[in-house]
């Protein structure tokens, strides 16, 4: 079974989108189809109640993926060197994506920062779908 990794990564950025364990994706490695459940409403689809079963698997949160606060700080390092440590600080506090990407956009590198997460994502699921036999297709 092939799946559309843009299908993966629009799966990965929901179950992302809030807190571990709020959202979540499962893909059922025979169909190719996902299942999505939220916390927080209604979803299309109904969970099957086999999701326990091995022919699905649950898409990985961004910080399984080390896409959090630690993709920040390389891209800090790379593009923001001298303001590391005012970046470690912000990522102590409540809101720290919002005040970074503020950082970000008085700096001009707000598109830069996007790209660097993307390729970051996507390079990302590509090793995760390696690693779990999952087929995809571009």
């Amino acid at each position: 079974m092939t799946v559309k990794f843009e299908d993966i990564v629009d799966a990965n950025d929901f179950v992302s989108c809030g807190q571990m364990y709020t959202n979540q994706a499962f893909l059922n490695k025979e169909t190719g189809k996902i299942y999505w459940h939220s916390d927080f409403g209604d979803t299309e689809d109904e969970l099957p109640e086999d999701i326990e079963d091995k022919k699905y698997i649950e898409i990985p949160h961004k910080n399984e993926l080390e896409l959090g606060k630690q993709l920040v700080l390389d891209f800090a390092y790379q593009h923001l060197a001298n303001e590391v440590d005012d970046i470690e600080m912000i990522f102590r506090r409540r809101g720290a994506y919002a005040e970074f990407k503020a950082l970000l956009e008085r700096k001009g590198i707000l598109e830069k920062w996007y790209e660097f997460e993307l390729q970051a994502q996507e390079s990302a699921l590509k090793r995760w779908c390696k690693e779990n036999e999952i087929k995809f297709q571009d």
